[in-house]
């Protein structure tokens, strides 16, 4: 079959969407990949908060894949909406990497060592509250560009250290300057991060067949999950929430095959620092990955995240429809 793939035309993108072109080769399909630059591309110097981030670095791509010039489009999935136009679906979620967030600093070996007033950036809302919570005394700076960008302006000096996805610096072999990789139930990452979303046209069916094998059933339920989560409390991809799913450890710190499922949502303000936190457990046997995110969304609403957020009356809206 022939396929064609839309991507962004950063470094990182063009890795995924080659990364997903080759194991659709393995199997027999032939794959083209075609460069189509986003809204989020284009505003590279206004910080997010300000260009507003909903659908900024998908809406042309989606655009290209309704028209048909391409038959699916490779994204991060915590770039992509939670609601996604009713005229596309996603059709494959492969297995996620590290979802984890790290600090990334050339003189400094964790967060703890930086010095008081470190200039640290990140184009983040939900990292800036987690730093703010963590190290109030050091200084978020606005940060954007590629990958290859933030770390050069690191470098430079710009700022002593940066925050990033573990993964984004993983799949390009760029990990020399990670210091700390922050675990989840400390500094929760965004929802989806680490994994990717394959999008196509609702009703392609004979695309939909072809990535199939693609899609791994435990991290499809954990970014659901997450997804779910985010969407009850009206938030998108810059918004100052953290979720995260996984599979409860048990005492030793194995991961289990099965039994209870966990987790971690985070509601935070960026100027103050608030934090917010709750974890939630339950059964993953019969468990509806939907649900579980909405009740842990239930959860913070009910902990004061609605205020947290300015959520329209503290939230209460958010926590009917979830």
């Amino acid at each position: 079959m022939r396929l064609r793939i839309g991507s962004r035309g950063s470094q990182l993108a063009l890795w995924q969407a080659h990364h997903i072109a080759d194991l659709l080769r393995a199997e027999h399909h032939s794959v083209e990949i075609a460069i189509i630059k986003t809204t989020g591309d284009r505003l590279q110097d206004a910080p997010f908060a300000q260009v507003g981030a909903k659908g900024m670095f998908t809406k042309e791509i989606e655009e290209a894949l309704a028209e048909g010039a391409v038959d699916l489009a490779v994204h991060s999935l915590k770039d992509l909406p939670t609601e996604l136009p009713p005229a596309f679906t996603l059709a494959a979620i492969p297995a996620r990497v590290d979802p984890r967030d790290v600090l990334v600093s050339r003189s400094f070996p964790s967060l703890a060592a930086l010095p008081a007033g470190a200039k640290v950036g990140t184009s983040s809302q939900r990292r800036r509250a987690q730093l703010r919570a963590l190290r109030p005394d050091l200084e978020p700076v606005e940060f954007r560009g590629n990958v290859d960008t933030r770390l050069r302006k690191l470098a430079e000096g710009q700022v002593q250290a940066i925050l990033l996805a573990a993964a984004g610096l993983d799949r390009l072999r760029r990990t020399e300057w990670i210091r700390e990789r922050f675990e989840p139930v400390h500094f929760c990452p965004a929802a989806g991060q680490g994994a990717l979303g394959i999008e196509i046209r609702r009703g392609d069916e004979q695309t939909r067949a072809a990535l199939a094998f693609l899609d791994d059933p435990e991290t499809h339920f954990a970014v659901t999950a997450e997804r779910a989560c985010l969407g009850a409390l009206g938030g998108g991809c810059q918004v100052p929430i953290g979720v995260y799913c996984r599979p409860s450890p048990i005492a030793s710190g194995v991961k289990t095959g099965g039994g209870e499922i966990e987790i971690f949502a985070v509601a935070s303000a960026p100027d103050s620092g608030e934090v917010l936190r709750v974890e939630h457990r339950g059964a993953r046997r019969g468990m509806d990955p939907a649900r579980f995110g909405e009740a842990a969304a239930r959860a913070l609403l009910a902990a004061g995240a609605g205020s947290v957020l300015g959520l329209p009356g503290g939230g209460s809206r958010a926590g009917d429809t979830a």
